[in-house]
């Protein structure tokens, strides 16, 4: 066996070379193991062959034998090497590389595999939302804010920070409720937000806000509970419905928000009703005071859980600030949902429910039993963003940012969809919902992502046939004025592209309007 050491090799019996450095960042152990384990593998010596015992090695290589010892144990542990008591070091005649090839199952041509429970086969055949095109942030994205303004130095600080702070203590299991600093600055933010009144004792912090619907839709229906959804309604809340086994009632929503009385002439015993009625999903309209008193008291009669998701509903323009559902309730029948999701930034997985009191312990009890807590150490940084008044500023300045980009948004749709594409007043969140005019929206979405342009169809998002108006839901926090208006430019040429395959197929009557681009649309800006 040879070696080289700095500069030169020298031959041995096995004729095996191993080269160590001591400047290499891997350690000496490490660089002899993989080194023996190199040449085992590519047949420089062979299965059986004996080595040289760990003292002449390590005299060979001018290093400590532990260091050689120690190699030979984990090639021993990994069964490239044997060791024979009185007789040596031998190379293992079945390697762990041949052994894995040989006990390897051959590929079965049919998975035999137990059916799906019936709640997953439910699941699975959930409609999700259209997936996202890959790649960053583009017009016109739904449910992503402008995460390029997220002041990323600082919550690195505020992290580090934390981490260089950490207890031994903080890295064990926590309290199920959430940070207790966090907590607090929740309960003080939303009273001070959001016209409501709470305790951090009944704030429960958790892993997003889809998570928090999930907890509360196993933790109060049982499978075959009737629940109302909103129609249209978010696919989230939809599928944490299914989940918990429930039958879902669709109830319509109109200008002034969720139907109450249609919801309880289609099922006055229903269990809970899923709402968002600060900021419509996806129609973005708000509920009006009336409905909103109507919605509590029947849900104070019928004995119901009242499920309020209060998403974007930080962001207004020229509006006055609407109450949460949650302020009005004076029976403990309104169970909150919020997100830092459209706040902060969506990687960031932490939401809240504001539950009440006589809820709290029972929740957190089974809690106990399915994920514990989110992680403890963003909850920490996140208490310490809001506490410090970050949390406000930011809010404070995003929304002279949304406002500046639903603008562009106007703007742009009146100079490149003009007569085909008419935008909603919105008037809160970050997506407007526009109706769209002579062709088919299922198309242009179809098109325009082919163009590199995120758009959603308002079908969608109902649960039942026909499947609401001729529509798109347009998100414009994601990105900023000029991305805006180039992606609404190739939104334009999806209309025309479309709106020409279909006169070519004759699927346009002749008294729909032709859509007539404000603007020469042959090179679309990139």
């Amino acid at each position: 066996m040879s070696s080289f050491s700095r500069s030169h090799f020298r031959p041995s019996h096995a004729g095996l070379l191993i080269r160590i450095d001591p400047r290499a960042r891997a350690g000496l152990q490490q660089q002899i193991y993989a080194a023996i384990r190199r040449a085992i593998l590519d047949g420089v010596v062979a299965p059986g062959t004996q080595l040289a015992s760990s003292r002449a090695l390590a005299d060979d290589l001018c290093v400590s034998r532990t260091t050689t010892l120690l190699a030979y144990e984990q090639l021993t542990a990994e069964g490239y090497v044997t060791t024979r008591h009185g007789s040596g070091t031998f190379v293992a005649q079945l390697l762990p590389d041949d052994l894995t090839r040989v006990t390897a199952p051959r590929r079965a041509t049919r998975t035999k595999h137990p059916p799906l429970s019936r709640r997953g086969a439910a699941l699975a055949a959930t409609p999700a939302p259209p997936r996202r095109l890959p790649g960053p942030s583009r017009a016109f994205r739904l449910g992503a804010p402008a995460l390029d303004l997220f002041p990323h130095r600082l919550w690195s600080q505020l992290v580090n920070s934390r981490l260089r702070s950490v207890t031994v203590s903080q890295l064990d299991y926590s309290d199920p409720a959430g940070f207790q600093g966090l907590r607090e600055a929740i309960a003080d933010h939303v009273q001070a937000a959001r016209g409501t009144r709470c305790t951090a004792d009944q704030v429960v912090v958790v892993a997003g806000a889809q998570r928090g619907l999930e907890h509360i839709c196993h933790f109060v229906l049982d499978p075959g509970d009737k629940a109302w959804l909103e129609e249209p309604g978010y696919f989230g809340a939809r599928s944490a419905l299914v989940g918990a086994g429930a039958r879902i009632v669709p109830v319509p929503v109109t200008d002034h928000g969720l139907d109450v009385d249609a919801g309880i002439a289609h099922a006055r015993d229903a269990r809970l009703v899923y709402v968002t009625p600060s900021h419509q999903f996806p129609l973005g309209v708000p509920m009006s005071l009336p409905r909103r008193l109507a919605l509590l008291k029947w849900a104070s009669t019928a004995g119901a859980w009242v499920v309020e998701d209060d998403y974007d509903s930080e962001f207004r323009y020229g509006a006055r600030p609407v109450p949460c559902l949650h302020g009005l309730d004076a029976d403990g029948r309104v169970i909150y949902v919020g997100s830092f999701s459209k706040t902060l930034f969506p990687a960031l997985r932490l939401g809240f429910l504001i539950v009440p009191a006589d809820l709290r312990e029972p929740l957190l009890e089974a809690r106990r039993a399915a994920d514990v807590h989110p992680p403890l150490l963003e909850q920490a940084a996140l208490g310490d963003l809001m506490a410090a008044g970050h949390f406000d500023r930011h809010l404070r300045r995003m929304r002279a940012v949304y406002s500046e980009r639903l603008e562009a948004l106007l703007a742009a749709a009146d100079r490149y969809c003009s007569g085909v594409l008419r935008v909603r007043e919105v008037k809160t969140g970050l997506h407007a919902v526009a109706d769209l005019q002579g062709v088919p929206a299922d198309a242009v979405c179809r098109e325009a992502r082919s163009r590199g342009v995120d758009v959603t169809a308002l079908s969608a998002y109902y649960l039942q046939h026909p499947r609401g108006p001729n529509g798109l839901v347009l998100g414009f926090g994601a990105v900023g004025p000029d991305a805006i208006r180039g992606g609404m430019e190739r939104l334009a040429a999806s209309i025309e592209a479309v709106s020409r395959a279909e006169r070519a197929r004759g699927g346009l009557r002749a008294a729909r309007p032709s859509f007539q681009p404000s603007v020469r649309l042959a090179r679309p800006s990139p």
